[in-house]
């Protein structure tokens, strides 16, 4: 449980390249992986997937368990969740994909708890920016592609004039703000996660040096249960509700200006209306 090393960098395999930039033609040579993020994350897979099947075994009509219970109060709120972001459509679609994400990154987190150190250095996943940087990627491309489909190739490049109720000119000054708040998305999606993970497991060695003098081997072992069972659990919360909200700021400008026409050309049905017009 405590950090025998300090946690600076992962150690990194080259499998074609150097890992660096080369000035002279302007060329990043970055192709290779580290093992120990590819370990954790994989042990994270394989756990989640084992916990999923073994909650999917469980379930069964009729008067639920307990753990049945709690997991239908969880899977009901995520649904309230996602019908206050997308006018309760999609849910079939976006709930898998933020339920999937929050419960891996929930077991990934959890794992800290466990002497992962002691296997050869082994660290938390997301305590890798490379790991955190990925699931950041994909939650971005899949709204965007959801974005698209909901609201077609007009309403998709119209999402990046809001706010929709100016008139057009100072619409279009809005464009690079907009476009700069939809890049910067995986880049603070990815940044919180890491930054908290990693943040727990510096704290970690720098208690581990000052065991011997101040701190005893019972209080660490209450900070770090706090550290990834609560902290572990905020961060897998905020980064499926972030996902969430994604999806739902990708159908913005869907009531506006006849996409409730192009909505039912689609097969979509109308959404409620409402009371203030652009």
């Amino acid at each position: 449980m405590l950090a025998d090393q300090a946690p600076v960098t992962h150690p990194f395999f080259a499998v074609c390249g150097n890992g660096y930039w080369d000035l002279k033609v302007l060329k990043f040579y970055y192709c290779g992986f580290t093992w120990d993020t590819l370990l954790s994350s994989a042990l994270a897979i394989l756990l989640t997937l084992v916990f999923a099947f073994w909650i999917a075994s469980l379930l069964k009509p009729g008067v639920p368990g307990k753990l049945q219970m709690i997991f239908e109060l969880l899977a009901d709120y995520i649904r309230r969740l996602l019908g206050e972001q997308t006018a309760g459509e999609g849910l079939d679609y976006i709930f898998p994909i933020a339920a999937t994400l929050g419960f891996y990154i929930l077991v990934a987190n959890w794992l800290d708890f466990l002497p992962l150190s002691g296997i050869r250095g082994l660290r938390p996943a997301n305590s890798a920016f490379e790991q955190t940087a990925a699931m950041a990627v994909v939650v971005i491309l899949i709204v965007q592609a959801y974005s698209f489909r909901v609201l077609g190739v007009r309403g998709y490049f119209r999402r990046f004039t809001k706010p929709f109720e100016l008139p057009l000119p100072a619409r279009i000054a809005y464009i690079p703000i907009n476009i700069i708040e939809e890049v910067t998305k995986p880049i603070t999606l990815a940044l919180r996660l890491f930054g908290n993970i990693f943040a727990g497991v510096v704290m970690v060695y720098l208690i581990t040096l000052l065991l011997p003098i101040f701190v005893s081997p019972a209080a660490i072992v209450i900070w770090k249960a706090f550290d990834v069972f609560f902290v572990g659990t905020i961060q897998a919360f905020i980064f499926m509700l972030l996902t969430i909200i994604y999806f739902g700021m990708a159908r913005e400008g869907l009531e506006h200006e006849g996409h409730e026409q192009s909505r039912a050309v689609r097969g979509h049905p109308p959404l409620p209306q409402t009371e203030e017009k652009a």
